[in-house]
Order: structure tokens, then sequence, then C-alpha cells
């Protein structure tokens, strides 16, 4: 895989490209039940965001939103179909994780659709576990919520 994953604010036209290929992705969930920050909500809330490149183009990203000292949310995590299998939503996650402890975090948290199988899927074998609702989420029969405690490697 050559991947490269570089800190990239969110409203250049690479991000903004991903960003809405994902609400395309997601446009099935009810409005109610889509969390994604919008582009300007990403910028206002200092989510250090992230691009993915895949052989020079872009391929993914993700941002982390810092929550005091308490855990980092990933947010707006997607990977464009043709390289997912590739490995570089692992590499994204492990970017996020090591940003995350850089800056003193010790847990990750993140909020996904029920129908995201392979996103729960790569999630749960990356230690993600599931817990109830946090932050502004709330009993939603579409969400689900998961977390994931850092160790100094992982």
């Amino acid at each position: 895989m050559s991947a490269m994953i570089t800190p990239e604010l969110p409203n250049t036209p690479e991000a903004i490209s991903l960003i809405a290929e994902l609400d395309a992705e997601l446009s099935h969930y009810p409005s109610e039940s889509r969390h994604g920050f919008s582009v300007e909500k990403l910028l206002a809330e200092d989510v250090a965001f992230f691009v993915a490149r895949f052989d020079n183009l872009p391929a993914g990203c993700a941002g982390i939103k810092l929550v005091d000292q308490a855990y980092g949310e990933i947010k707006r995590m997607y990977v464009r179909p043709h390289v997912r299998g590739s490995g570089l939503a692992v590499a994204l996650l492990d970017h996020l994780a090591a940003y995350a402890r850089a800056h003193g975090i010790s847990r990750l948290r993140l909020e996904t659709g029920i129908h995201q199988h392979a996103a729960i899927r790569l999630y749960e074998r990356m230690g993600f576990y599931r817990i109830p609702p946090f932050g502004p989420y709330t009993n939603d029969p579409v969400s689900l919520c998961y977390e994931k405690r850092l160790t100094s490697q992982g």
C-alpha cells in the first residue's frame, strides 16, 4: 500500500469531496439520526482533520475532536469504496489514536449507523467495544456508540 496521511483543513476541495461522498453514503438514514459535522462545524469545533492519499490520490478522511481531556471523538471517517480492504481505514484509525495519545487522551469514542456493517466489523476488530450513548447522542434505534481505551501502542 502506498498511502500517506496528512493534516488538512476540511474545507479543501479534496476534503469537501470526501465528506460529500460520505454524506451520500449515509443519506438513507433519517436526518435526525445523521450526526456528521458539516465542514463549517468541523472548522468551528476545531476538529483535527486528516486526508489519506492512496497512490497520491485522495482516498479517505477522518477527524478527531478532543473533548476536554476525557476522550477523542472520531468524526467523518470515510474511505472510498475502491480502496476499502487495502488497510487505509486501519492506518487512519492508528493515526487518530496516535494523535489522541500525543494530546494526553486515553480513550477514543465514535458513533456510527447500524447499517455500516463493514465499519462496525473494522471498529470491533480494532478493539472498539459498544457503549451506551455518550455526549450529544441519545438512544436511537439506528445508532451505535463505541469506545476504545488506548494503550501506549494502540
